[in-house]
C-alpha cells in the first residue's frame, strides 16, 4: 500500500512509520521543505495540501495534534489543542473531497478522553461522550473526520494511554519507581485505559485492512486501576511503591491538566478490535510490566 501519514514525527507516528516501511510505501506530510521523495509539504493551519497527495494514497493516517501534556492549559494552549487537531483533519478531508480518486481508508486519531470521567462504567464504542474539555476536543476532532467522502472507510481510533519507553505517562511513572520512590496518583482507583506502544502500532496497522469503520477503542482488553499498574511495574523492577500524591495536590499544582490526564476514570473496552479478531501481545498489566522491563533493560 501507499500510505500517507500526518503527524509522523510523534511517538506513535515514528514507531508506526518504522513498522509500515517494512512492507509498504510510506509518505510523510511535513511543514518544512521536503528532504526526500518520501515527504510532501503541507500547511494545515492554512488548509493547504496538494490534492495529488491523497489521490496517490491507498490509505491516510492522521496522527496530528499538539501534545496534551505539552504545556500548562492556559487559554492559549487550549486553543492550540483544538486547532492542532481540527485544522489538519479538516485539511485532509477537504483534499479527499476534491480528489477524483480518494484513498480507500482514513484512520484518524482520537482519544480515550472522548468518554470523560466515568467511574467504573464499562465504555464501549457505543458509549456516550463525556463533559470534559478533552471530550469536547475529541467530539469536534471526530466530527471533522467523518466528513470524508462516502467511499472512504473512516476509522476513529480512540487511543488510550500509550505506554512507551520514551515520553508519555510510562516514563513519568518509571522514574520514581526505579529510584525506589514509586508513587501512585490520586485515589489510585481511577481506571486507566492503557495500551502498550507495541499493540498500538499493531492495531493501527491491522485497521488499515480490517473491515472495521467508525469508532474503535485502542486500549488493552484488561483495563486496570492506576494502583494495579504501578504495583505491577514496581514488581517487574523489584521496587516497592511507597507514596501517593493526593488528587487535591495535583489539581492545586497543575489544575485542570492534572484532573483530565491523571485523575479521570475511563474503563474502556476494545470491543470493535476484539470482534474483528485482533490479538493483543500485552493484554494484561502483568504482561505490560514484563514488556516494559524487557524493552527498558534490553
Amino acid at each position: 500500500m501507499r500510505i500517507l501519514i500526518a503527524g509522523a514525527s510523534g511517538t506513535i507516528g515514528t514507531a508506526l512509520t518504522r513498522q509500515l516501511e517494512k512492507n509498504h510505501e510510506v509518505i510523510r506530510l511535513v511543514r518544512r521543505a521536503p528532504k526526500s521523495p518520501a515527504e510532501i509539504r503541507w500547511n494545515p493551519a492554512a488548509g493547504e495540501l496538494d490534492v495529488s497527495a491523497v489521490e496517490q494514497a491507498d490509505a491516510v493516517v492522521n496522527l496530528s495534534g499538539a501534545g496534551i501534556a505539552g504545556g500548562l492549559w492556559t487559554r492559549g494552549y487550549k486553543e492550540t489543542l483544538y486547532s492542532s487537531r481540527i485544522m489538519p483533519t479538516r485539511t485532509l478531508v477537504q483534499a479527499m473531497r476534491r480528489a477524483e480518486n480518494p484513498p480507500e481508508v482514513f484512520i484518524s486519531q482520537s482519544a480515550s478522553g472522548y468518554y470523560g470521567d466515568r467511574g467504573d462504567e464499562v465504555l464501549t464504542e457505543t458509549s456516550a461522550s463525556g463533559d470534559t474539555l478533552l471530550a469536547d476536543i475529541c467530539r469536534r476532532w471526530e466530527a471533522e473526520a467523518v466528513e470524508a467522502p462516502e467511499s472512504v472507510r473512516v476509522v476513529l481510533a480512540r487511543t488510550g494511554i500509550v505506554m512507551s519507553r520514551r515520553g508519555g505517562a510510562l516514563s513519568k511513572l518509571l522514574i520514581p519507581i526505579r529510584l525506589f520512590l514509586g508513587t501512585s496518583l490520586g485515589s489510585g482507583r481511577q481506571w486507566w485505559p492503557w495500551i502498550s506502544l507495541n499493540d498500538e502500532i499493531r492495531a493501527l496497522e491491522f485497521l488499515l485492512t480490517a473491515p472495521v469503520s467508525g469508532p474503535v477503542n485502542l486500549s488493552a482488553p484488561s483495563p486496570a486501576p492506576l494502583d494495579s499498574i504501578v504495583v505491577q511495574l514496581g514488581e517487574a523492577f523489584g521496587r516497592p511503591v511507597w507514596f501517593r500524591v493526593p488528587g487535591v495536590i495535583l489539581t492545586t499544582l497543575i489544575g485542570q491538566l492534572a484532573y483530565e490526564l491523571l485523575l479521570v476514570s475511563a474503563r474502556m473496552e476494545p470491543r470493535a478490535l476484539k470482534e474483528a479478531g485482533f490479538a493483543f501481545d500485552e493484554p494484561t498489566p502483568e504482561a505490560l510490566a514484563q514488556w516494559v522491563h524487557r524493552v527498558v533493560t534490553s
